[in-house]
């Protein structure tokens, strides 16, 4: 297999794609791995990757999910939903001239590497799942479950999410305060005590997400010039775009019903946190791998590792990742 110089540069474009652009970086040649970020990130997120996939003979691209960075961002919920954002990935495949690609995920990129696998099983020959595990679709309309989740004193974060402008109005006055405190709550080094008042919930009434991150901690793997990279992304877009992805599931859960409790048959990896609260809480969804991902060939539990893994622990990640790839059938 043709390996590129490690040293060659990442490289930007834009494609058109069912959002209307596309941003995307690509770094190195040989079989295309698509990685897929989360929220609240970019295709910056896949930083530590991106050479390391191309130095092991992949062409790695991470693209700006749309409403996300340098990619368009339609104005309608209606357009964030997950059968738009596979598309997008079929698209992206497409316009980089490939038939085939493996597709790996992070939080909610996890969710779009899943159900890229899941509806186009012709286009994505495998799929690398990292911290959100794959549920597949079905079960009860998620605004009931996640507003029932708080109880009289809390509200949990997705709901407050999903109604539109409120985060906005918390966020967008202090985007880099608001993000440096944000990954501080999800990452293994800072996150709050299991004593202290849970970050996934909001005190009613009147309470904000920021009034239980961490004051003044800063993770390992955050400088000073990556936070400023997320910020700057985010203060020239705004937050709607990246938020309406949570406002977008009750259609996804109508849009996915014929699917439900669909398995993912193809080649997949799954790496979570031991600390992260969206590996630990869907202990069940992974308990399920066996029925539900029964193509699994490799499974990791990070220790002390929080939600961010990719960034949290780059160079374990990065094996982890070339090694599942090297075993896959081409």
């Amino acid at each position: 297999m043709h390996q590129p110089p490690p040293s060659a540069d990442p490289r930007h474009r834009t494609v058109e794609a069912p959002a209307g652009r596309l941003h995307l970086v690509e770094q190195g040649t040989g079989p295309l791995v698509l990685l897929v970020h989360g929220f609240p990130e970019s295709w910056y997120s896949w930083r530590h990757q991106l050479p390391a996939l191309a130095a092991a003979g992949y062409r790695a691209v991470a693209p700006d999910v749309r409403g996300y960075g340098r990619s368009s961002k339609p104005a309608e919920v209606d357009a964030y939903r997950m059968r738009d954002l596979v598309e997008d990935n079929v698209a992206l495949v497409r316009a980089l001239g490939e038939e085939r690609a493996v597709v790996v995920g992070h939080d909610w990129g996890s969710t779009i590497a899943a159900l890229s696998a899941l509806l186009h099983p012709e286009v994505f020959r495998a799929v690398g799942l990292l911290s959100v595990p794959y549920a597949p679709p079905g079960g009860p309309r998620p605004s009931d479950v996640f507003t029932g989740m708080g109880g009289d004193e809390e509200e949990f974060y997705v709901s407050y999410f999903q109604e539109p402008g409120r985060a906005e109005a918390e966020i967008e006055p202090d985007v880099r305060g608001w993000l440096a405190g944000f990954y501080a709550a999800m990452s293994g080094d800072t996150m709050p005590g299991r004593s202290e008042p849970d970050p996934h919930f909001l005190a009613r009434p009147g309470g904000r997400l920021r009034d239980r991150f961490p004051r003044g901690a800063r993770p390992a793997w955050l400088s000073e010039d990556d936070l400023d990279v997320y910020a700057g992304e985010f203060e020239r877009t705004g937050m709607t775009g990246a938020l309406n992805r949570y406002r977008a599931m009750d259609r996804d859960w109508e849009d996915l019903a014929p699917h439900r409790g669909a398995p993912i048959p193809q080649p997949s990896l799954f790496a979570g946190g031991s600390l992260d609260a969206s590996t630990t809480w869907m202990a069940d969804a992974i308990d399920a791998y066996p029925v539900t991902l029964p193509g699994l060939t490799s499974s990791h539990i990070l220790d002390g590792c929080g939600h961010w893994i990719q960034q949290e622990r780059p160079e374990e990640v990065n094996r982890l990742l070339t090694a599942w790839l090297a075993s896959l059938p081409h």
